[in-house]
């Protein structure tokens, strides 16, 4: 993948308004081999430790459908292999993003190109950044439910005007159904 100029680092390719609006066919239609996803706040808030049905019934959906899906984190190893116990899909833990290279580790593994690969996200300072780093297509979805602290809402401030500027690329948006 190119990195556009016009499009930047920071701007995310689509926005979902959650995870289940992106569809295996959706994927498939793309060309899309392989998923990177974010765990925290993007599949479960931080209180939930394992999937639930929902989640897992969506997980397996894209598995069965051929694609192959890894979870790349930058939360603690305890964590995330406690949430992929059940699913045994790979899974690379204190990822650093927004440092690209567990990103780009998980599509070498999948064995597939970068441009055939996404990563799915929930933050453009991390996530964002580490796909477009990793020559990938990158999608986000709103927090499920964000963290209160200074730091988190620091960082969602600073994130609004990329996410604002979506409005202005059609190309970009994505309507969906509501997040709760």
């Amino acid at each position: 993948m190119e990195i556009n100029a016009k499009k930047g680092l920071l701007r995310p390719d689509i926005l979902f308004s959650t995870i289940y609006e992106i569809t295996p066919a959706f994927l498939l239609e793309r060309g899309i081999r392989g998923v990177v996803f974010d765990i925290d706040n993007t599949i479960a808030p931080y209180e939930i430790e394992r999937p639930t049905e929902k989640m897992k019934a969506y997980l397996l959906a894209l598995k069965e459908s051929g694609i192959q899906v890894a979870f790349v984190s930058n939360n603690r190893n305890d964590r995330t292999v406690l949430f992929n116990e059940e699913l045994g899909f790979p899974c690379y833990c204190n990822a650093k993003k927004p440092f690209p290279g567990k990103t780009k580790q998980a599509v070498r593994d999948f064995k597939i190109r970068p441009d055939q690969a996404v990563a799915i996200g929930d933050q453009l300072f991390t996530d964002c950044l580490s796909a477009h780093l990793a020559r990938m297509e990158f999608f986000i979805v709103p927090p499920i439910r964000d963290k209160r602290t200074w730091f988190f809402r620091l960082k969602r401030r600073m994130e609004r005007p990329f996410l604002k500027s979506l409005k202005k690329y059609p190309e970009y948006a994505r309507k969906g159904e509501n997040r709760q």
